[in-house]
């Protein structure tokens, strides 16, 4: 039934695209672009609550963001899709015990944030909001938040020292494709949608590539994924790996997508040591 859903969806959308593509292209987006998940949960809030809570208005919705002090190195956490902030409990306080200052934000659409749609380009502007009130030294992203992190720091000014990108993707277009594969999109809607993008983002969809965005990066970088990832395949990290000049590729196996473990924040803690 999971399967089948999307495809009645999809047929529907195909349907209006005959009568009106630019309608049926945005639809499509939307529901792309629209996260069933991902807002608190009560039991996610208590440990939120522990922090220091600063809200930033972006083009009309707010930015939650979340700041336990230390006196050591700034490190901005971004989670990635139909997730929040408290992705990063276990994380946060092995980086607290050792005195680190660390923000974590909500993205657009998800925790405590505002706003009902979300994409990785308005994510790397609400970053880039974010990491130049609070000037990090370091930035970790999960998946497209460390795709997010990187088209920021492609596109605006942001003086981090080094990134670490856990689980991220490489192409939105590899991600796209995948969407409207999994819906059944006829030629006419696919067409629709890509124009669409265009006209929304100034750009075709293949310019948005996390790794050729790295070539451009002059800092460290640490690239942790796991073989076993279903989400992002491992190829993924190895495109972005051989692009990014001063990035050490670690592989994991057996941690899937999240790489919620010990050895993986020791490979982080080890990293921002060094």
């Amino acid at each position: 039934m999971e399967k089948i859903i999307p495809k009645i969806i999809g047929a529907f959308i195909n349907f209006i695209a005959l009568f009106s593509p630019k309608y049926a292209a945005k639809l499509a987006l939307q529901l792309f672009s629209t996260p069933r998940k991902g807002k608190l949960k009560a039991s996610e809030a208590v440990f939120l609550k522990t922090a220091q809570h600063k809200d930033f208005q972006y083009t009309g919705f707010t930015i939650k963001t979340y700041k336990w002090s230390g006196t050591r190195s700034t490190i901005l956490l971004a989670h990635g899709w139909e997730s929040n902030a408290f992705r990063w409990k276990n994380l946060i306080e092995l980086l607290s015990a050792k005195d680190y200052n660390i923000i974590a934000l909500d993205a657009p659409a998800h925790g405590a944030s505002g706003n009902k749609e979300f994409n990785a380009v308005l994510y790397s502007e609400c970053i880039n909001m974010v990491a130049n009130y609070f000037k990090p030294n370091v930035i970790i992203g999960h998946s497209v938040g460390g795709m997010s992190t990187v088209f920021a720091l492609n596109s605006f000014t942001i003086n981090v020292e080094r990134i670490i990108l856990l689980g991220a993707p490489d192409a939105f277009i590899s991600i796209f494709t995948n969407y409207e594969n999994m819906m059944g999109y006829s030629k006419r809607t696919s067409n629709a949608i890509k124009n669409l993008i265009v006209k929304k983002f100034k750009h075709q969809p293949e310019h948005f590539s996390t790794s050729n965005f790295t070539s451009n990066l002059n800092i460290e970088g640490l690239i942790i994924h796991d073989k076993k990832d279903r989400i992002i395949p491992f190829n993924d990290a190895v495109k972005i790996h051989n692009k990014f000049k001063k990035a050490k590729l670690i592989e994991t196996k057996g941690y899937g997508h999240g790489l919620k473990s010990k050895e993986v924040y020791n490979h982080i803690l080890n990293f921002l040591n060094a």
